[in-house]
């Protein structure tokens, strides 16, 4: 073989494949996560165990393969406190917001909710690199979110506070990919996760031995922790960095648009939940806005 050659796929092209890999494994989270803390007339884990239990396994075996891959030590302050933030948003903020939501939602509700992701992760990337998108891509991110206020209060019959903790797992979510994509510049993918998870493991140790659950806990909801210990908390992240570092940010987020309908398919066979048709019509209609706001210009450089 000629070692010249090149290869036939492009960073763009391996990016967005890794990005959809990742992409799949994060839309079976919803599903693991409510048979993890189950509904609100039969609860099994605590949304606080859920969320740091598992980083805390998550993190001990990241401790392990930062080893064995001797991975370099973050230097400065500056990359200690960009993983410090990560850590609060996908250690600490969105596994709880998300478990809290679900113990009174179901994962197709919050399919929908979540669906905003992209356009959160575009929102906050625009912010954090200081750009001045159009007036229509703030107009699109409006509509969307005015959607799923829509459809909260259409399928609730009002507002209800896990629609809330669902918005709040979206912004935590956001934060995290944008610290954790700009980290994966100038590390390994799979480091950068492990550093996430490893730093965090003076918190969520101590709180996971204190949420651990005392009474009984179906064999179904451990399984489901372990699936969201080990991938949704650890390994899923190594293709989606990795993904969103070589092919761009902005262009490999948009594979999160089939994140909504995956998790909604996942979850009928897992959940036995129905898939009512003005379910997918408010998805359909959330992903069309995060779509064309996608295709908005959002790299203007700001005004100093």
């Amino acid at each position: 073989m000629n070692p010249t050659a090149r290869s036939p796929w492009s960073n763009e092209t391996k990016g967005l494949l890794l990005g959809l890999l990742g992409v799949t494994i994060f839309a079976l989270t919803p599903s693991m996560t409510r048979l993890a803390v189950g509904p609100a007339e039969a609860p099994q884990l605590s949304p606080l165990f859920a969320a740091v239990g598992r980083a805390a396994l998550a993190g001990l075996l990241s401790g392990v393969y930062l080893l064995a891959t001797r991975a370099p030590w973050p230097s400065g302050r500056r990359q200690w406190l960009m993983l410090l933030g990560a850590a609060v948003c996908v250690v600490f903020g969105f596994p709880w917001c998300l478990g809290v939501a679900l113990r009174e939602v179901d994962s197709t509700h919050a399919a929908v909710v979540t669906g905003l992701l992209p356009m959160g992760t575009s929102v906050i990337a625009a912010l954090a690199f200081r750009q001045r998108p159009a007036w229509s891509f703030w107009c699109c991110a409006g509509l969307g979110f005015s959607l799923v206020v829509a459809f909260a209060l259409h399928k609730g019959g009002g507002w209800r506070a896990a629609d809330g903790f669902l918005l709040l797992s979206v912004l935590s979510a956001s934060v995290g990919y944008v610290i954790g994509a700009r980290l994966a510049m100038q590390w390994r993918a799979e480091h950068v996760i492990c550093w996430i998870l490893v730093v965090s493991l003076p918190l969520t140790l101590p709180l996971a031995g204190l949420s651990f659950p005392e009474g009984p806990v179906r064999q179904s909801a451990w399984g489901a922790f372990l699936y969201v210990s080990l991938f949704s908390a650890w390994i899923g992240f190594f293709p989606w960095y990795r993904g969103l570092a070589l092919g761009g940010t902005v262009r490999v987020s948009q594979v999160q648009l089939v994140q909504p309908f995956l998790s909604m398919l996942f979850a009928v066979p897992l959940l036995g939940e129905a898939l009512h048709l003005d379910t997918v019509v408010f998805a359909l209609l959330v992903i069309a806005t995060v779509l064309v706001g996608k295709r908005l210009p959002t790299g203007v450089a700001a005004r100093k």
